[in-house]
């Protein structure tokens, strides 16, 4: 039987950032590929039957496909520089657990299936939960296939690369039909349990949460023969911004906005910029309040463009709602673990997307920092091997009741 971080430490090297630090692993890209394979093989060799949908989501039925399954799983790739257990410790628990069922002589009485998501993080193409939203049908296809990555290139050339044809990307209500509830593993991204002093808990909810993309577009020009006064500068209202997101989260209870990306072009030292890209992230406990602290950003950008004589353009690049997770699910497998606590994360997944159409569970593993989408994100080989023993009792349970 194999552990959970052993399986881990088959990754160590995959998708290593030797600028970054941590791991950089992007959807289609040639990370990402290898990481499939190692999967597939893995899955392989424990007799699972491995099938990729038309979004590039890996599935693996330990038996044969069919209605009211039960599936578990996660994702492989990472933000930028992004941490070692985010994703892939909901992967390698899923495999961990089918060893120990196994090694228990258990034999599930209905379909049961890992599931690796494609482009959970939306490293590459901007658009976070990819596989699943294009599973589930909220994303349109359409606008997916001409999404592009830094460099240029679009989805549907990525896919094709990949293997897949791009023209099948798109809802599978067929597939999803046969998913009777999903239980998502993940590390934890905050200190709730650290806090609770528990190795494993339950999600009661996510926050709602979205990204925007503003451009401000100003006059390029040259760093030294450009008088300040004369100058169209759109870095100024870009970092203005910055400072506007801090202050409009902070007035929102709960709230959090933050910029972690921002582009200038053309992107000279001694050049004054023609246009920035800033991305915003913003989050808060419902609808209503993260609407207001982007309304309240945006209104902040607009005023400091108009300031430098520049103009701001911005478009919603994704969105979800508060997921509120099943209340029923989430109780009985609190049940089955003894009782673990409930808490909220103020971080996306997968299992947010899937809630909208099934029954969706999560559950988390100790975090003891509690930092994450970083290098320094960690969870100790006990508590990763309580997850695994909280996982394996939890699809036993459900691979022999209904969801």
């Amino acid at each position: 039987m194999t552990s959970a971080t052993s399986l881990l430490g088959a990754l160590a090297d995959v998708g290593a950032d030797r600028v970054r630090g941590g791991y950089s692993r992007h959807g289609f890209d040639r990370v990402d590929v290898e990481l499939r394979e190692w999967f597939t093989a893995e899955a392989g060799a424990r007799g699972l039957g491995v099938e990729t949908d038309r979004n590039g989501n890996l599935w693996a039925w330990w038996g044969a496909p069919g209605p009211n399954a039960v599936v578990t799983g996660s994702h492989l790739d990472s933000v930028p520089g992004g941490g070692a257990f985010d994703g892939p410790l909901g992967v390698v628990s899923a495999l961990a657990a089918v060893d120990a069922l196994r090694a228990q002589g258990f034999r599930p009485a209905r379909p049961l299936a890992v599931v690796v998501f494609a482009e959970e993080e939306g490293g590459r193409f901007g658009v976070p939960c990819l596989g699943s939203r294009l599973l589930a049908g909220t994303l349109d296809a359409d606008r997916a296939r001409e999404l592009k990555d830094p460099d240029g290139t679009t989805l549907a050339e990525a896919v094709r690369a990949a293997g897949l044809d791009p023209r099948w990307l798109g809802p599978e209500p067929d597939l999803l039909s046969l998913v009777g509830c999903f239980v998502e593993l993940h590390v934890e991204q905050g200190r709730g349990l650290v806090d609770l002093d528990a190795p494993v808990g339950v999600a009661s909810s996510i926050l709602a949460h979205g990204r925007w993309r503003l451009t401000f577009h100003g006059e390029g020009n040259h760093a030294g023969a450009t008088p300040l006064a004369d100058r169209r500068d759109p870095m100024m209202p870009a970092a203005s911004l910055v400072l506007a997101a801090r202050r409009a989260a902070g007035s929102v209870p709960g709230a959090r906005a933050t910029v972690g990306r921002l582009v200038p072009t053309p992107g000279g030292t001694n050049v004054i910029p023609s246009t920035v890209d800033v991305w915003l992230d913003a989050r808060a406990p419902g609808d209503a309040d993260t609407r207001r602290v982007v309304d309240d950003v945006v209104a902040a950008a607009h005023e400091a463009a108009e300031a430098e004589g520049c103009t701001v353009t911005v478009r919603e690049e994704s969105y979800g709602d508060t997921v509120v997770f099943d209340s029923g699910l989430r109780d009985e497998l609190a049940g089955v673990l003894g009782g673990v606590p409930a808490l909220p994360t103020g971080a996306g997944h997968d299992a947010g997307v899937l809630a909208q159409r099934i029954p969706t569970a999560m559950l988390f593993v100790r975090n003891p920092t509690g930092v994450s989408h970083a290098p320094a994100e960690h969870a100790e080989a006990a508590d990763c091997e309580s997850g695994v023993s909280a996982l394996a009792r939890v699809l036993a349970h459900l691979a022999g009741s209904p969801c």
